[in-house]
C-alpha cells in the first residue's frame, strides 16, 4: 500500500520563512523553528528546510536553525541550500538532519550523489530539481499556449539552479533518471512556473518524472487548495505532496489536508491535530 507523506516546506532567507510567486517577490511567512514545531504537533510526516539564497550567495547552509529544530521537532527534518560537499552534508545530519537537498551543486558535478550515496546512504540524499516548461518554438500566438499543443508536441521541462536564477540547458526528465542512477534515494520537484501561484501542481511534469523513476518523488510548486494534493497523488503519482502557503498562512491544518486525502482514496498517516 503505497502511503502518501504531507510535507510543509519552509524556505528560508536570512534566518526568517519567507514565500514569494515563481520563486520572486518574497514576503515574511514568520520564524523556522517555531513553523516547523507546530507542524510536528499537526501530524506532518516530515518538514523540508530550503535555505533558497545560499546557494546564490555563495555561502554554507544554516546550521544553526537546523540544531535548533532538531530539539524540538521529532519528525524527519529534510535541508537544503548550499549543501557543496560530502563535510557540508555531514554538517547538516550532525547538527539533527536527517537527509539533505542537493541541486546547484549535483548540477555543477553529478558524482557528488554518488559519493554522497556511498558515504552517507541513499536515504540520506535527495536531489531536488528546479524544473520550468520549455515553450516549442514551433507554435506563435495564442497557438503556444495551448495546452493540447504542448501535449501533442511532447512537452518538457528545463532544470534551473542558483534558487532559480540560472538556466542549465539540461532536461529535467532525464536529469531525474541520472539523479536516480547515481545514487539519489528521493527527488523534490518543484515546478517554477506554478511555485506561489495556487494554481496547483504541475502534474504532467511530476507524472512524467515518476513515469521515469523508481525513487520516492515528492511533488512541489502551486498548491493552493486541498484538491491539489490529491491530484498530485493520483495525477501526478507522487509519493509526497508538498506546501508551503496554504500552512504557513493557516489556510489549512495538516491534519484538514489529510482528512481531505483521506476521504478522496488517498492512504496517509493519521494526523495528531
Amino acid at each position: 500500500m503505497r502511503v502518501i507523506r504531507v510535507i510543509p516546506c519552509l524556505d528560508v532567507d536570512s534566518g526568517r520563512v519567507v514565500k514569494g510567486v515563481r520563486f520572486e517577490g518574497l514576503r515574511d511567512a514568520g520564524d523556522p523553528v517555531e513553523l516547523a514545531r507546530r507542524y510536528d504537533e499537526e501530524g506532518a510526516d516530515e518538514v523540508i528546510f530550503l535555505d533558497i539564497t545560499a546557494s546564490s550567495q555563495g555561502r554554507a547552509t544554516m546550521v544553526d536553525v537546523v540544531s535548533r529544530a532538531a530539539e524540538q521537532v521529532f519528525i524527519p527534518l529534510t535541508v537544503g541550500g548550499g549543501v557543496r560537499t560530502i563535510e557540508d552534508a555531514t554538517r547538516l545530519l550532525r547538527a539533527g538532519a536527517d537527509k539533505v537537498a542537493i541541486n546547484t551543486a549535483a548540477v555543477g558535478d553529478p558524482s557528488l550523489i554518488r559519493r554522497l550515496a556511498e558515504a552517507l546512504g541513499s536515504q540520506c540524499v535527495v536531489v531536488a530539481i528546479d524544473a520550468r516548461m520549455r515553450i516549442p518554438i514551433t507554435l506563435a500566438g495564442d497557438d503556444a499556449n495551448s495546452a493540447d499543443n504542448l501535449g501533442d508536441l511532447g512537452a518538457s521541462w528545463e532544470v534551473f539552479t542558483h534558487g532559480g536564477r540560472l538556466a542549465t540547458g539540461i532536461d529535467a526528465c532525464k536529469w531525474a533518471v541520472e539523479c536516480q542512477d547515481l545514487g539519489a534515494g528521493e527527488l523534490l520537484v518543484t515546478s517554477m512556473d506554478r511555485d506561489g501561484t495556487k494554481d496547483g501542481f504541475d502534474v504532467e511534469l511530476i507524472r512524467a518524472i515518476t513515469s521515469s523513476c523508481t525513487v520516492p518523488v515528492v511533488a512541489s510548486g502551486g498548491v493552493g487548495t486541498l484538491q491539489h494534493l490529491v491530484d498530485g497523488a493520483q495525477l501526478g503519482g507522487a509519493d509526497a505532496v508538498l506546501a508551503a502557503s496554504i500552512f504557513h498562512y493557516r489556510q489549512h491544518t495538516i491534519a484538514e489536508a489529510k482528512q481531505y486525502l483521506a476521504s478522496h482514496g488517498v492512504t496517509v498517516r493519521p494526523a495528531t491535530a
